[in-house]
């Protein structure tokens, strides 16, 4: 479905787990999409776990930019979200926000915007660019006053969050791409649980 949004049209999908108990809403990182291997198979652990699925498309990807200013992908989130929410009959369901690198940033930043948001998934999370730990983006994820889920490759050049109280690191192999589905499901699946009890 096409979404409205400040900054132009974005998309959305909605993969439905049948009498879902909460909603996952997943951003793509900054130059992919949703075939991403730790995409898919976050979606595929969340329907496991009875959890509908909402892909976002920034505007940006679906006007064919190659990317577009923070402000820009938090607006268009913080729109698109509730109203996919709002049309789909998924009001009232605890959220769970979540995406790849970019995406795991928005989800971050605009977390503390919803009331109903219970958990943050960080699939690739570029803790800072490559080669410049100076340039932290820590206090993005710092920010976040629910549990996260750091899903990070063992040698990422964007980095590895540490752990720390109420944020989960889970380091698998890889660099900035995760391919490995099953690690990365083995370790969304049972996070999943706990958080949503």
């Amino acid at each position: 479905m096409e979404i409205a949004t400040p900054h132009g049209p974005g998309r959305a999908e909605v993969h439905d787990a049948p009498g879902a108990r909460a909603v996952m809403a997943l951003g793509h990182g900054a130059g992919g999409g949703f075939v991403a291997a730790d995409l898919v198979a976050a979606r595929d652990a969340a329907l496991s776990a009875g959890v509908t699925v909402v892909t976002i498309e920034q505007p940006y990807k679906v006007a064919g930019r190659r990317v577009a200013p923070t402000e820009q992908l938090d607006a268009a989130w913080v729109v698109a979200v509730p109203a996919v929410l709002a049309a789909r009959g998924l009001d009232g369901l605890p959220l769970i926000f979540g995406g790849r690198s970019s995406g795991a940033r928005v989800a971050c930043r605009t977390a503390s915007a919803f009331d109903a948001v219970v958990g943050v998934l960080c699939l690739a999370f570029p803790e800072h660019p490559p080669g410049r730990p100076e340039k932290s983006r820590m206090a993005e994820l710092e920010g976040v006053t629910v549990p996260v889920l750091v899903v990070q490759g063992e040698r990422d050049p964007f980095g590895r969050p540490p752990e720390a109280p109420g944020r989960e690191v889970v380091v698998v192999p890889g660099s900035h791409s995760i391919s490995n589905k099953t690690l990365v499901k083995g370790a969304v699946g049972p996070w999943l649980e706990r958080v949503l009890g």
